[in-house]
């Protein structure tokens, strides 16, 4: 994975998180895809779980394709509740009231 995770690369699926707006989330996949790597959504994940030493992303806002929260980070889902995104149950985002149209 070392050839593949170039700052570059990093720089350019971290971009496209923070274009996410307050209230609304993405899966790994969808930022993958619209970074044409559309089989690398583990790739995305591994990059935002080290973006804080990039920058101040806001990583709250992507989960799995099922709208689950990823769950090492424990601060997830108060964030995405203080932008009033719609759970489903504790561990689950409203992926179709609150899903990114980008």
């Amino acid at each position: 994975m070392a050839s593949v995770l170039t700052e570059d690369l990093i720089y350019e699926i971290l971009s496209v998180v923070e274009e996410i707006p307050p209230g609304k989330v993405a899966s790994y996949g969808q930022i993958a895809k619209l970074t044409g790597r559309e089989k690398n959504a583990r790739l995305v994940g591994k990059i935002l779980s080290m973006s804080e030493y990039y920058g101040d992303y806001p990583c709250h806002r992507v989960v799995n394709h099922a709208g689950r929260l990823a769950p090492h980070f424990s601060e997830q889902r108060r964030l995405l509740l203080e932008e009033k995104v719609k759970f489903k149950d504790n561990t689950h985002v409203d992926m179709k009231k609150c899903r990114w149209d980008c």
